[in-house]
């Protein structure tokens, strides 16, 4: 069997060239070349990314010993600006949330509140909670819509109850680190140079 005689179709089987038609040769030539130079791009965002973030720490090394300082961050966030104001750079540490089982412990207490409140509390009170409660296409709840209940001023001991067991249900699974370069406009505005394909 001659390797330029087959193509391997989706299903993993060997189809003779001859068999397919030139359209859908075309087609898998076109979509392969691209996908193989978006490849070659992922890598050297990569390595860009990487030799940025090293040479930020080692700077920011290098200023912390100024003081007598040993910097051994990583974790926290970081600012730089060029001297002349155009530039800025900032690498983001952002933790990855979820909540454990007692989420659904503070989600029955917050039930038992609104059931007791029923009579005079205001339906925007029930629509507020069952909102932050609602997960999105990916099955997931909203950290910042639960964790914003409790901004809510209320001395109820059974709110106050169901609010611990939010901030105790909550769990760090990771951190996820971002690098972002910005551009002064001519407003004095910072705005964030595009390093992803669709925001270009």
């Amino acid at each position: 069997m001659k390797k330029e005689e087959y193509m391997t179709d989706s299903q993993g089987r060997q189809v003779p060239v001859k068999l397919i038609k030139e359209i859908d040769i075309l087609r898998h030539q076109t979509v392969t070349n691209i996908a193989n130079e978006a490849m070659k791009m992922k890598s050297v965002l990569v390595d860009f990314k990487v030799k940025v973030r090293d040479e930020i720490y080692s700077f920011v090394e290098k200023s912390a010993a100024e003081y007598g300082v040993k910097w051994g961050g990583k974790k926290g966030n970081i600012s730089l600006l060029s001297y002349d104001g155009r530039f800025k750079l900032v690498i983001a540490m952002n933790d990855n949330v979820t909540f454990d089982e007692r989420l659904q412990v503070a989600r029955e207490l917050i039930g038992k509140c609104l059931d007791k409140w029923s009579k005079g509390s205001r339906p925007e009170i029930r629509l507020l909670v069952n909102d932050a409660f609602q997960v999105d296409k990916t099955g997931k709840i909203s950290t910042a819509r639960v964790l914003g209940l409790r901004r809510l001023d209320i001395q109820d001991p059974e709110w106050q109850k169901a609010m611990t067991a939010i901030t105790e249900s909550l769990q760090i699974t990771g951190t996820k680190q971002y690098l972002r370069v910005y551009e002064r406009d001519k407003n004095g505005e910072y705005q964030m140079i595009p390093l992803d394909v669709a925001a270009l």
